[in-house]
């Protein structure tokens, strides 16, 4: 393999570590997934995973890189839109059609930083980032809309969201999602009038 290839490799069986581990943490919450576990979801031996991550922290955080690389195409796919309103619809759309995966086991992204909100290493931070992009995103989109309250709509939308995940998994029930995200999709419309 050459140099370049070798590099290429390399990134990849770590982004997909990073999966994996964004995966099963997701699943299962940080502290009763094991190194093993990440490495069996990713198809790699144990010790493949010491290569590229030292500690299990290093694991969360490019779980977390993970999140963000997912946050930012989901956006990229969402400025298709042309509208503002029709974007935040995409975006509660979205959220509906991973209800299956909420009823099971809760917001990805919202299940862990609310995992790691209880901790004070840093890592509780970095969980929030992903959040604040979310949020900055949906305000960005409300002001387009000529909202002058569009940060406290932004929070609402994202807070709504969380809300109906952790209920929709509480109750294991994914049609209190769908029937959210129609409430969220109207409520969108009736702001754009």
């Amino acid at each position: 393999m050459t140099n370049s290839a070798d590099a290429t490799s390399k990134a990849g069986k770590r982004e997909r570590l990073a999966a994996a581990a964004a995966q099963v943490f997701h699943e299962q919450g940080v502290e009763k997934t094991t190194i093993a576990d990440i490495a069996r979801s990713a198809g790699v031996p144990v010790g493949n995973v010491y290569y590229y991550f030292k500690t299990k922290d290093q694991l969360v955080q490019a779980a977390l890189g993970a999140h963000a690389r997912s946050l930012r195409d989901l956006i990229a796919a969402l400025e298709r839109y042309e509208r503002p309103q029709d974007r935040l619809k995409a975006l509660v759309r979205g959220w509906v059609d991973q209800r299956e995966v909420a009823a099971q086991s809760g917001c990805p992204t919202g299940t862990l930083a609310a995992e790691l909100g209880k901790r004070a290493d840093g890592l509780d931070r970095e969980a929030a980032v992903g959040m604040s992009e979310l949020i900055d995103w949906v305000e960005r989109q409300f002001a387009a809309m000529d909202r002058g309250d569009a940060a406290e709509l932004a929070v609402a939308l994202i807070a709504s969201y969380q809300g109906i995940s952790l209920l929709t998994n509480a109750f294991h029930d994914p049609e209190l999602m769908a029937v959210e995200g129609r409430r969220l999709e109207r409520w969108i419309d009736s702001l754009a009038d």
